[in-house]
This record gives structure tokens, sequence and C-alpha cells, in this order.
């Protein structure tokens, strides 16, 4: 099978390499933190992992709201409200699927093509 030419500009995934290099740092005693994949150093509490099944087993199985769920978005505003004295609402709030797509978006929205 012959390929579009523009797959010949596919690289790696960067962040993956940068794990690579962070590691090696860590490795030499270097203190990092890991901004590159998200991969967390713990497990995913079991709290949370019942509260996916339970949602999964009540149909919660579809796309959410482009700027995450409403009633998510609603505790993030009250609990920054209440914790930082920040007066936040929820219109205010969006949540993604990991930290690369907002910071992305935030860059887009802040920054022009030559800063």
């Amino acid at each position: 099978m012959k390929l579009a030419t523009r797959m010949s500009r596919l690289g790696t995934e960067t962040a993956f390499e940068m794990l690579t290099k962070a590691r090696a740092l860590e490795a030499q005693g270097r203190e990092i933190v890991h901004l590159e994949i998200g991969e967390p150093d713990f497990d995913t509490p079991s709290n949370i992992v019942e509260a996916a099944v339970k949602a999964l087993r009540e149909g919660q199985t579809h796309y959410t709201p482009s700027a995450g769920i409403p009633q998510i978005r609603e505790a993030i505003a009250a609990e920054i409200s209440t914790t930082r004295g920040i007066e936040v609402n929820p219109g205010q709030v969006v949540v993604t699927p990991g930290g690369k797509p907002i910071m992305f978006f935030t860059i887009l929205a802040l920054c022009e093509k030559s800063d």
C-alpha cells in the first residue's frame, strides 16, 4: 500500500522522547517534575475506580458537553471559590481530558504567532 506523502513528515511522539530524557536526568539524581505524558506516580485511588465503574453501569457512556460535565464544573468552581477566595462561576471552568489540550488552547488564546 502506498501512503500519502505527508506521512513521511511524521516523527515520534516528542512527549515520550522527553520522558526518556527526564528519566535519564532522574537517574543522575536530578529532581524532575514530569509534565510530558501525564503518567501519575500513583495508582488510581479505589474510590475513583469505583465511581467510574458505577458511572459506566449507569449508562454514562457517551460524549460529554465540550466544556465538561456541568456538575463537575460547578464543583470545581465552588472548590476554588471556597479554598482560594477567588470568586469563580462554572462558566469560567473548562474540563479537558488531560493537561495538554488546555495548555494548548490557552497558548492559542493568549499568544500571537510572533510571541
